[in-house]
C-alpha cells in the first residue's frame, strides 16, 4: 500500500469524516446520508454511496468520528481503520481520505490505515485484497511521514510475531536485526553468552537444536541526555521443555517472542525518526524452549549473570528466566532506565483480559509515563501490584528463589522475580500476554499479532 499526500480529490473513493450533529464537507453525503438515512456519525461506523459523477471520486465513504468536542489521535485512528477495512471489503484499489476538522492528527490517521490494511497472508494461495494506494489531504508531510513509520513499524512486528517458529528462529531474528540501517549490532553466539555467566538464559536454550542468539543494538544520536534500554522476550517458540504444554496451548506459541518482534519494530524505526540526544539499546535474548536430549529440567539450579541461584519449579516458566540474564546485561549497560515487554504470564491474562496490558516497576514517575505514554499511543495498560508477598511465594530451601510461586497473584510474582535481576536503574515491565496476539479479532485488529508496544515504546523514547 502506497501512502502518499495528494490534494486530488478524483480517485475511486473519496473519504469523509463526520462529526455527530454536524455536517459534512461534500453536499452529496449530505442530501443522501444525513437528511436522507439519519446517518449519525458515531465513531467508527460508515455510510457509502456513489456520485454517479457528481463530483471527481467514484464514491464517496463517510466515517463516523464521534463529537468534534471529544476527538483525539486514537479517535482517529480507528476511524481510518475502520474505513480502510470497509475500502477492503468493497474491493477498492485507490482512496484519498479527506478529514475536515481533526487539526494535526495526520500520524494517527496513517497509523489507522495500516492496521485497517494490515492481514498476514503469506501462505495463502489466494491473497487477501488489498488497498493499492490511499492519499491523504489536509495533513502536513512531517505528520504523514511520522505515521508510516510508526505504521511499517507495527507491520514489521505483527509480520515477525505472525510468522511460523520454522521461519522466525533465533538465527533469523539476528539477521533481521544486522541488517537495520543505523544501528551499532552485536550478536553474541551460545559460546559467548557462556562467557558471559548467563546460566538462566542458556539452560532454557539447551533443549533445542536451533542455537541461541543474544542480541544488542544500539542507537546514538548526539550527546546523549539519557539512556535507555528496551529488552524484549525472544521465545520464538515454547513448548514448556520438560513441563510439556497440553497440544491446544501450543498451537499459537510462535507468538512467544512478540517482546522481540516489537523490539526490532521500534529499533528499526529509529534510524527513520532519528531522534536527537538519546542513546537507545534493544536486547533480545533468542532462543527455543524445546524438551530435548539436553532440556533444563525441574529441580535443576541455575546460576545468573548477577550470581543469584534459581531452583527450577516448572521448565514452562522459561521467559523470566531469559529475561533475568537480559535484565543484568542491560544495568551494565549503565542506562538511566530499563523496559522489558513480554508475553510472561497467563495470569495477567486472567486477571486483565486481551484488552489491557499488565505493568509493574519500581519507580512509580517512571510508571505513570509509561502508562500515560500509552493511553495516548492507542494502547491500554493497568499498573498491578508488587508487594513482598508476591516475593514470599518464590522462597526455596535449596537455591535463592524458584521461578515459580502459587496460581494466585502469578503476574505479580514474575514481576517480582524479575526484580531481582534489576539494578540501580529505574526499570518497568510489561506483560503483554493477553495483548499481543489475539485468537479472533478485536476491535480495529484482524486475528493474530496487534504489533503490541510498538506505539507506546515508539512514543517513549523519541520523547523522552
Amino acid at each position: 500500500m502506497d501512502i502518499k499526500i495528494t490534494s486530488d480529490l478524483n480517485t475511486e473513493v473519496l473519504v469523509i469524516n463526520k462529526f455527530e450533529g454536524e455536517q459534512t464537507s461534500q453536499e452529496l453525503a449530505n442530501t443522501y446520508a444525513v437528511e436522507k438515512d439519519n446517518f449519525e456519525g458515531k465513531l467508527g461506523t460508515t455510510y457509502l454511496l456513489h456520485t454517479y459523477g457528481k463530483i471527481q471520486a467514484d464514491k464517496i465513504l463517510v466515517v463516523g468520528l464521534g463529537k468534534r468536542e471529544e476527538v483525539d489521535g486514537n479517535k482517529v485512528t480507528e476511524a481510518v481503520a475502520k474505513a480502510v477495512k470497509k475500502l477492503k471489503q468493497i474491493k477498492a484499489k485507490r482512496a484519498v481520505i479527506d478529514f475536515d476538522g481533526v487539526g494535526n492528527l495526520g500520524k494517527y490517521a496513517v497509523i489507522g490505515a495500516y492496521i485497517g490494511d494490515y492481514n498476514f497472508d503469506k501462505y495463502k494461495t489466494e491473497k487477501d485484497h488489498r488497498l493499492d494506494e490511499i492519499g491523504f489531504n489536509k495533513f502536513s508531510e512531517n505528520d504523514v511521514k511520522e505515521g508510516r513509520v510508526f505504521g511499517e513499524a507495527m507491520l514489521l512486528t505483527r509480520n515477525i510475531a505472525n510468522e511460523p517458529a520454522e521461519y522466525a528462529t533465533p538465527t533469523k531474528l539476528a539477521q533481521m536485526a544486522s541488517s537495520f540501517e543505523g544501528l551499532e549490532t552485536k550478536i553474541y553466539d551460545r559460546e559467548d553468552v557462556k562467557k558471559m555467566d548467563m546460566g538462566a538464559y542458556l539452560a532454557v536454550a539447551r533443549g533445542s537444536a536451533e542455537p541461541p542468539k543474544f542480541i544488542h543494538m544500539k542507537y546514538s544520536n548526539g550527546n546523549p541526555k539519557k539512556r535507555i534500554a528496551l529488552i524484549g522476550k525472544g521465545l520464538c517458540f515454547d513448548s514448556g521443555g520438560m513441563d510439556l504444554k497440553p497440544a491446544s496451548s501450543m498451537l499459537t506459541m510462535r507468538d512467544d517472542m512478540s517482546g522481540a518482534a516489537c523490539i526490532l519494530g521500534v529499533m528499526n524505526a529509529l534510524n527513520k525518526l532519528q531522534p536527537a540526544d538519546i542513546e537507545i539499546h534493544g536486547i533480545i535474548a533468542a532462543c527455543e524452549n524445546m524438551p530435548g536430549q539436553h532440556a533444563y529440567k525441574p529441580g535443576d539450579i541455575l546460576t545468573a549473570k548477577n550470581g543469584k541461584t534459581i531452583e527450577v519449579d516448572n521448565t514452562d516458566a522459561e521467559g523470566r528466566l531469559t529475561l533475568a540474564d537480559a535484565l543484568c546485561y542491560a544495568c551494565e549497560l549503565k542506562v538511566d532506565e530499563v523496559i522489558d515487554i513480554a508475553t510472561l504470564t497467563g495470569a495477567c491474562v486472567v486477571a486483565l483480559g486481551t484488552a489491557v496490558s499488565g505493568v509493574m516497576g519500581n519507580d512509580e514517575d517512571m510508571i505513570k509515563r509509561v502508562i500515560e505514554t500509552a493511553k495516548l499511543s492507542g494502547e491500554k495498560y493497568w499498573e498491578l501490584p508488587m508487594y513482598q508477598e508476591y516475593r514470599d511465594g518464590l522462597k526455596s530451601e535449596i537455591a535463592d528463589m524458584k521461578n515459580t510461586g502459587t496460581r494466585n497473584g502469578g503476574a505479580s510474582a514474575a514481576g517480582m522475580f524479575l526484580k531481582e535481576f534489576v539494578s540501580d536503574v529505574k526499570w518497568v515491565h510489561i506483560d503483554v500476554a493477553g495483548t499481543a496476539f489475539l485468537e479472533k479479532p478485536q476491535g480495529i485488529f484482524c486475528y493474530g499479532s496487534t504489533g503490541a508496544g510498538v506505539r507506546t515504546l515508539l512514543n517513549y523514547v523519541t520523547k523522552a
